[in-house]
């Protein structure tokens, strides 16, 4: 059962990764079309270029790291619940060849 939840989490948080790569598409639109438009600008305004450009990467650069950080947090939640799913299985069988054992005994 906290398999489906899992899943039903990993299912919710796909669509929000999705939001962030577009959301790093269209910064990265932006900047290939305002380095073209700011060439043939004053000094003021390349500076400005310059700002808004380091910025844009700044933002980039914090979205790419909250990306990777939730990816590794997910990975652990499936690692976390497939060790869970092995320990369940083998205490089960434990548990099953235990039970065998002293019904052997008592035959």
């Amino acid at each position: 059962m906290e398999g489906i939840e899992f899943e039903s989490k990993d299912a919710a948080l796909k669509p929000k990764i999705a939001v962030r790569y577009a959301k790093a598409a269209i910064l990265l639109s932006s900047l290939k079309t305002t380095k073209k438009s700011c060439h043939n600008s004053t000094n003021r305004r390349e500076d400005e270029y310059e700002e808004s450009e380091m910025l844009q990467r700044k933002a980039m650069e914090d979205q790419r790291g909250e990306l990777v950080r939730e990816r590794m947090k997910n990975r652990r939640m499936r690692l976390c619940s497939v060790m869970e799913l092995l320990l369940q299985i083998t205490l089960l069988l434990s548990l099953w060849t235990f039970c065998l054992i002293l019904a052997f005994k008592f035959l």
